[in-house]
């Protein structure tokens, strides 16, 4: 299947999961990197949902379906699409009543996380949502040593702002001093809005 920008690039097929989820005759491809950390988050996202807690979801990457076979009546094999639009964030909702949006990421790197994972798009987004009062931030799992933690927006900010004329990664350490450490739990799997508390606290 080709999958391209609206520019008419084309997407690199192996960073695609082609998960498709059919709802009243209704395709939606998930792109994603890390599907084993975004497992999780869903897992726990879900978690709190059914328990009241927050209500926060997986955005849909909005395609346009222009190439589709049809092998049998009863099947549709998507040949060629288009993204709509350059996605935004990976995650968005509501908790304690606040605005939540933040990305979810992974780096092999064990001692920085390269700002290369991000698109300018997605940091005017994140910037737009912290001016109106939006709770952003990135959670990263560092996959060598299966760390993951909660790295507040201004961090991000900070670094990408001085890209150009400094370091093109975050430092492992400023993460570590900045952000959180996110500890494994059974339910929650990624119980990541306990530190969430934290960012409200501070910023409320």
């Amino acid at each position: 299947m080709v999958i391209r920008y609206p520019n008419g690039q084309t997407y690199n097929s192996e960073k695609l999961i082609s998960t498709s989820h059919s709802y009243a005759h209704k395709t939606i491809l998930y792109g994603n990197r890390g599907m084993t950390l975004e497992e999780e988050i869903n897992q726990s996202n879900q978690y709190y949902l059914n328990n009241g807690i927050a209500v926060i979801h997986k955005k849909p990457i909005p395609i346009q379906i222009v190439n589709v076979d049809y092998p049998k009546r009863s099947a549709a094999v998507i040949k060629e699409a288009y993204f709509k639009q350059p996605s935004t964030t990976d995650y968005n909702g509501v908790y304690k009543g606040h605005y939540i949006d933040f990305e979810a990421k992974e780096t092999k790197s064990t001692t920085a996380f390269p700002l290369a994972n991000f698109h300018e798009h997605q940091i005017v987004h994140m910037k737009a949502c912290q001016k109106q009062h939006g709770i952003c931030f990135t959670i990263i799992r560092f996959a060598t040593t299966q760390e993951i933690y909660l790295m507040p927006a201004d961090l991000l900010f900070k670094f990408w702002n001085n890209m150009k004329s400094g370091r093109k990664s975050i430092p492992k350490d400023d993460i570590k001093e900045a952000g959180f450490l996110i500890e494994y739990q059974i339910q929650p799997r990624v119980p990541y809005l306990k530190y969430v508390d934290n960012l409200i606290e501070k910023n409320f």
